[in-house]
């Protein structure tokens, strides 16, 4: 029983002694699982609720701060959502900006707030006719470990900010009734590294 012990204890030692502490900055990339939010043909219908699809994102960090840490990102996200075989895909520019504290070894967890640009969004080759808002806010909050220059983190994002993509639809009767919730809400699976 001791030595099991003193071998786990051993294994956390080494684990935290490769735990990527130091400032810096580096690369991140990975997958998402996304969802906008409802899909409404007209005033009068019910909503649709999306199907959840896989997307990506790829970007740049920047950590300041050991134990406690300050973590801006500019990232380039791109999110996919099924509304019964129609996908409304979406390109953005993510700039979260996050607070965070070491736990233990190389656990660490993190919150703040995500600052979001869209920069292109299509719904099967409809038109987009407007987005109510380019800009919104968001929130990321996950956890990660990192062992040497790597780190992987998994997190939530939640859209704070209502958004609406209206567009053009020659087969719906009631242009300009047809919108989507731009909100995103998905999980974020990143790996980074540190340069």
């Amino acid at each position: 029983m001791r030595r099991t012990l003193l071998t786990v204890a051993f294994a956390i030692i080494s684990i935290a002694a490769f735990a990527q502490k130091d400032p810096g900055f580096g690369i991140k990339g990975g997958l998402n699982y996304n969802a906008n939010g409802d899909y409404f043909e007209s005033a009068e219908d019910a909503a649709n609720n999306p199907d959840r699809n896989v997307g990506y994102h790829i970007g740049v960090y920047g950590k300041l701060g050991n134990r406690f840490y300050l973590r801006p990102e500019l990232i380039y996200t791109k999110t996919k959502s099924d509304y019964d075989g129609d996908k409304f895909d979406m390109s953005k520019l993510d700039l979260p900006v996050l607070v965070g504290t070491r736990v233990i070894g190389p656990l660490h967890v993190f919150a703040g707030p995500a600052f979001q640009y869209i920069l292109d969004s299509d719904f099967d080759g409809i038109s987009v006719d407007r987005i109510d808002n380019d800009f919104t806010v968001g929130l990321h909050i996950g956890a990660g470990v990192n062992l040497g220059k790597i780190g992987i983190d998994l997190r939530y994002e939640r859209g704070f900010s209502e958004n609406e993509a209206r567009f053009i639809n020659s087969n719906i009767t009631s242009v300009g009734d047809s919108r989507i919730d731009t909100r995103p809400d998905q999980l974020i699976l990143g790996l980074s590294v540190k340069l």
